[in-house]
Parts: C-alpha cells; structure tokens; sequence
C-alpha cells in the first residue's frame, strides 16, 4: 500500500536545504505578525509626528522666517526646506527606535531569538529578517511622511519622490549598525545615552531646521560626517531640484558603505550572541 506524504506549506522539499532568503523571509514574517498586534502604538510616530512637526515648526515658525527673508535658505519657502530634512530624520529616529529595545527584549526578555535559533534558522537569518522588517517600517513611515508634506505644500519637485529610497537608505545607515551593537548588550541602560547623545544632537545640528554654514566653523566638519546630513541634504536638493549626480554618487555611497558595515558587523555579533 503506499503511502502519500504531505509537505507542509512553507518548507522545503525533503533532503533540501532552505535558502537564506526564505529562512530571513520567514523571520521577516514573525515580526509582520507581531507588529500586526502593535501597530496602533506607532500611529504617533508613523502620523502624527510628522503632521505636528510640519505644522508647528513648518508652518508656525516658518511664517516668521519667510516674514524675513529666504535668502539663505536659498530663496525657497522654509516648509520646502524642512520637509526634506525631517524626511531624513524621521527616518533616523525610526531605525533608532526599532534597533535598539526590539533587539535587546528579543535576547533579554521574550527570549525571541533564542527560540528562532532553536529552529532551523541561524543566526544570520534571524538578523537580516529584522532588517528586512526595518526596512519596511522606514518605507511605510517616510512614504506617509512624503504624503503628509505634500498635503502641507512643502513638495517642489516631483523629484522628491526620490528621496522615499534615500530616506530608507538614511534609516538603514543608522539601523544595521546599531542592531549589530544593540544585540551585544546585556543591560538597556546604553540606550538613552544613545537618544540623548547621540541622535538628538543629530536631529538638531545636521542640517535638518537650518544651513550647515549657519554654524561654527570648527563644527561644520563633524557636521559633515554625519550620516544624517547626506540624508538631508541629498533628500533636501531631490525637492529643490539642485541635486547633480556627484552629490548623488558620495551621498548614496557613504550611507549605502555604513548600512554594508552594519550587515557586517552583526553578521559577526549575532553569531557570537546566538551561538552559545
């Protein structure tokens, strides 16, 4: 008599070793899940963030600076000038946000990742199927910012469009490192020194309210190092139409290098972690 054998949906033929791409796919799809449970708790960030931000700080404190004078902001109206720059640093404050306490209370308290690494999955998957999910955390959130500074009339250009993949790329730059460090940790108390040191000084002095020119010489180097600044200013001449493809090449490239360095780095720090 013989005997018919079922496979289950999902996996992988008998003797067949699944890829890395499916196995950080199904990762990927633990985190959907989850975040299917918890998505009212990000309407504010992923919302109302941007639409109090555009709106008091665009629109409010911008009718005062239009009042006088937009020469050095290039001649363009202070919303138009903003919008792109908070673009780049909504996305910076979401890769902060989901690579810090998500990792660590997957290794510390839920126990997460040690019961991922007891499945098929390795170390490698359960790593690049959070990316994967950041990933599209920082595309729903920028693409609902982009739609919120349109409706405030802050888009110039239809080449703002293209500053949806540079903001990921941005978020991307910021999140793969700090996942690569965050999942190292044994205690969260690191984490606000990172909110309060590191991205707030971020937020406030790379270019996102006002020129780089506007501060102290000795600054504007460190400035310039910054990954958020390539955000804003490449996401910032993509709505002004200024933007040249050498401006495009080094912004592009400098993110895109730190998010490699990222995969890298926690390739290397969620095996050490996880394999115990």
């Amino acid at each position: 008599m013989a005997v018919t054998v079922t496979q289950a949906p999902g996996t992988a033929p008998p003797g067949v070793v699944p890829s890395s791409w499916s196995l950080a796919l199904r990762q990927l799809q633990f985190w959907l899940t989850n975040y299917r449970r918890t998505w009212r708790g990000s309407i504010y960030s992923s919302v109302l963030n941007p639409v109090l931000f555009l709106g008091a700080i665009g629109l409010g404190l911008g009718s005062l600076v239009n009042a006088d004078g937009t020469a050095r902001l290039g001649g363009v109206s202070y919303p138009a000038f903003l919008a792109p720059g908070l673009l780049a640093a909504a996305a910076m404050e979401t890769a902060v946000g989901e690579s810090t306490y998500p990792v660590y209370g997957s290794v510390k308290w839920n126990k997460v990742y040690q019961a991922a690494v007891a499945s098929p999955l390795r170390p490698l998957d359960i790593f690049h199927g959070h990316v994967l999910f950041v990933t599209l955390r920082l595309t729903m959130n920028c693409a609902i910012f982009l739609a919120v500074a349109a409706a405030f009339g802050a888009v110039r250009s239809p080449w703002m469009i293209a500053a949806l993949p540079v903001a990921v790329l941005t978020g991307l730059a910021f999140a793969t490192p700090i996942e690569a460090w965050a999942v190292t940790r044994t205690r969260d108390t690191s984490f606000t020194m990172i909110f309060r040191f590191f991205m707030i000084p971020l937020f406030l002095f790379s270019g996102t309210f006002f020129p780089i020119t506007q501060l102290p010489g000795w600054l504007q180097p460190v400035a310039y190092l910054t990954p958020l600044w390539h955000g804003v200013s490449l996401c910032r001449a993509l709505n002004l139409g200024t933007a040249d493809l050498g401006q495009v090449a080094i912004d592009v490239g400098y993110l895109a290098a730190l998010a490699t360095a990222g995969l890298l780095a926690g390739n290397r720090s969620y095996r050490r972690r996880l394999y115990v």
